[in-house]
């Protein structure tokens, strides 16, 4: 361990290998830090923090700080932060309260400079979070997802697996899988071809989860009967599970369709 002199450790803590620590660093008791890890100057590292290995924590990021909620009182809960997650300069990630015992970050994530991410949040693997996306408590990240910078994201919320949500939108649906989502109020803006394509999805697999999309969103048909017709007749398409699995087990319900000079284009809710 590479530790400045001006940083302070709590002897209780757990370092692990070849983990450089920068002046002002401040690192309570109940914290484990993985190998070969970096934490930037000015970053505070609460109790109950749990870092993985190979991270960067840039300058000042407080990570484990008590969950900004009036319910929570004290008890005992933790942020678990995977391997080569990046967070950058003044980001915050708050621990979770009784209700999910953690906050989760996975494998690869990046959060950009001033994300917040709120109690019992889940983020995925390999998500990536621009500056200043918000994100309030209980919400779930899916693998691969991205969020543009300023985004805004509801409580409860369920963001699904290679979604793009477009920057200073405000999240208050959930956000099927493969799918963009834009501005205020927040709505389907086509399938994420690009981002797909970086992927390594096939060109037929992106027309299946187009054609699926256009019954969800295109069709004239609610939810609930879009949904019922895929079943119907579309079983046989690519990932058209992960879309049905996702949006019946929708807790808020999903966002609208496209939205074009004031007037919505397809009515599932």
């Amino acid at each position: 361990m590479i530790q400045h002199k001006l940083s302070h450790i709590h002897p209780d803590a757990i370092i692990g290998k070849n983990v450089t620590i920068d002046a002002f660093v401040s690192i309570q008791k109940d914290v484990i830090i993985g190998d070969n890890t970096w934490i930037g100057s000015n970053a505070t590292i609460l109790s109950g923090t749990r870092i993985g290995e190979n991270c960067k924590i840039f300058q000042g990021a407080v990570i484990g700080a008590e969950p900004q909620d009036l319910k929570f009182e004290g008890e005992y809960t933790l942020v678990e932060i995977g391997n080569n997650v990046t967070i950058r300069e003044y980001a915050t990630v708050n621990r979770g309260t009784e209700v999910n015992g953690k906050t989760i970050i996975k494998d690869n994530a990046l959060l950009m400079s001033y994300v917040h991410v709120a109690h019992d949040c889940i983020i995925g693997n390999n998500c990536v979070l621009a500056s200043y996306v918000g994100l309030a408590g209980h919400v779930e990240v899916e693998d691969f997802a991205i969020l543009g910078g300023y985004a805004a994201v509801h409580q409860f919320i369920k963001i699904g697996q290679h979604a793009f949500i477009r920057g200073a939108s405000l999240v208050t649906k959930d956000v099927p899988p493969f799918i963009k989502a834009v501005r205020d109020p927040i709505h389907f803006s086509g399938v994420n071809i690009v981002g797909l394509r970086r992927r390594g999805f096939e060109r037929h697999e992106i027309t299946n989860i187009e054609d699926i999309y256009r019954v969800i969103f295109n069709k004239g048909l609610n939810t609930t009967q879009a949904v019922d017709y895929i079943k119907e007749n579309m079983m046989e398409k690519h990932h058209v599970d992960t879309i049905i699995n996702f949006i019946e087990n929708s807790t808020r319900g999903i966002i609208k369709g496209n939205i074009l000079n004031g007037h919505k284009v397809g009515t599932a809710v």
